[in-house]
């Protein structure tokens, strides 16, 4: 699948010394250090209703991190996937009458034309689940092999066939307890929380004759009117949602990976499950880190498809917002924060806009110099950009003499922050 274009990155003087990020697991900040080369995964879209400002939001800050690595000397390998067929997307295209592969298409189309416009980095790899799916029958098999994995008999509408992921048998692989994979690795939560969670964001831990309610699908049997693919030994079906990210990681990226990255709403189950997935398949760990942005809220509530309360980066950029003011509302809060969008933070953006593109006319190379290093002072400090813009707008309200170079604040505030002056 093609990801989208992207212009230069402009190339400072000096180095970003490094970067330390607040890590869920561990549940404290991270260094990173500096290493020749760094690996991201940021789990994509389900496409449908894209790209609204949690979306956004998400990918502008890990679009933050692979700037800083950048500015590092790094070499950053970055995926990121597209959930190109399941549940969500099918109901929708159903009740609007579309064909699932149109609307599909549509809207990644529209999600390529709002990252391109908020200046995000694309991916080198940009994998849609169902091109992905010839490596994932074959993981799943070799754990239905291992006992790792299950078939759950039908019962009354569903059909025999769902292969669900062992939990517990996964928990209990003997290896390296420094390496050992356990349930609540990722989220720290009590079961009960995790019960709460699976049953609200795609679970089924209701589901009978699973060997643990918390059990997660690895592969959907057929159902007739919905799209299928062989699965070899699996029978005919699609694959899980939390399977799709762990193989795709795996086929492009080192084993462990340096950071994955998504909404807070991924911490569980999707990044639980993954990471059990990439484990019990592999026996090494999914990721060395994993981080988790914030979530935009709307209207009295986080913004999402189920509420109906998304504000669309497509119809702020249809109205005529400048997609840099775009980006700089969503950087003025910093990335792991819950925030709500209103017409003040979007007023606010742009008139910082303005403010810096008016210093930006007189500023000179010698001017940047100092603020440069603040900036990157600030992103290394787990992503501060608000600290960042701060710094920014301080700099840019103090009077100064003066020059013609024109490029010295643009080239600065495009290449760490990714907002064209």
């Amino acid at each position: 699948m093609i990801a989208w274009n992207s212009t230069p990155v402009p190339v400072l003087d000096g180095t970003q010394a490094g970067v330390s990020l607040f890590d869920t697991a561990l549940q404290g900040p991270a260094p990173l250090g500096n290493r020749p080369e760094q690996s991201l995964y940021v789990c994509g879209i389900t496409p449908y209703d894209a790209t609204h400002l949690g979306h956004a939001a998400t990918y502008v800050a890990f679009d933050l991190l692979n700037r800083t690595w950048r500015d590092a000397g790094s070499t950053v390998r970055y995926v990121q996937n597209v959930t190109d067929v399941d549940d969500p997307l099918l109901e929708r295209a159903t009740a609007t009458g579309v064909d699932w592969r149109d609307l599909a298409a549509d809207q990644i189309a529209l999600f390529r034309e709002d990252m391109e416009a908020l200046n995000v980095l694309p991916p080198d790899h940009y994998v849609g689940a169902v091109e992905s799916i010839d490596w994932i029958v074959p993981i799943v098999e070799k754990l239905v092999g291992r006992d790792l994995a299950y078939t759950v008999p039908g019962e009354g509408a569903e059909p025999d066939g769902d292969v669900y992921f062992s939990l517990d048998a996964a928990a209990a692989l003997d290896t390296d307890d420094d390496a050992r994979w356990f349930l609540g690795q990722v989220s720290h939560l009590d079961v009960e929380k995790m019960l709460a969670l699976s049953a609200e964001r795609g679970g089924d831990p209701q589901r009978p004759f699973k060997r643990n309610a918390l059990d997660p699908l690895l592969w959907r049997a057929a159902r007739p009117g919905e799209p299928s693919w062989p699965g070899g030994s699996l029978g005919d079906g699609r694959p899980g949602w939390h399977i799709e990210c762990a193989v795709i990681a795996r086929q492009f990226l080192p084993s462990p990976f340096t950071v994955q990255g998504g909404g807070s709403d991924l911490v569980f189950p999707h990044h639980e499950m993954s990471a059990a997935h990439a484990w019990a398949a592999g026996g090494t760990p999914l990721a060395q880190h994993y981080a988790h942005a914030g979530m935009v809220g709307y209207d009295g509530g986080k913004m999402s498809k189920s509420r109906g309360n998304l504000v669309l980066v497509s119809k702020l950029r249809r109205a005529g917002v400048d997609p840099a003011a775009i980006r700089l509302a969503i950087l003025a809060h910093h990335y792991r924060a819950d925030w709500p969008w209103t017409d003040e933070v979007l007023e606010t953006a742009i008139r910082r806009l303005a403010l810096w593109r008016e210093a930006a006319r007189s500023a000179t190379h010698d001017d940047v110099a100092g603020l440069r290093e603040q900036v990157r002072a600030h992103l290394a400090d787990d992503l501060d950009a608000p600290a960042a813009l701060a710094a920014i707008d301080a700099w840019a309200a103090t009077p100064r003499a003066g020059g013609t170079d024109g490029r010295a604040l643009a080239d600065v505030v495009d290449a760490l922050l990714g907002v064209r002056l």
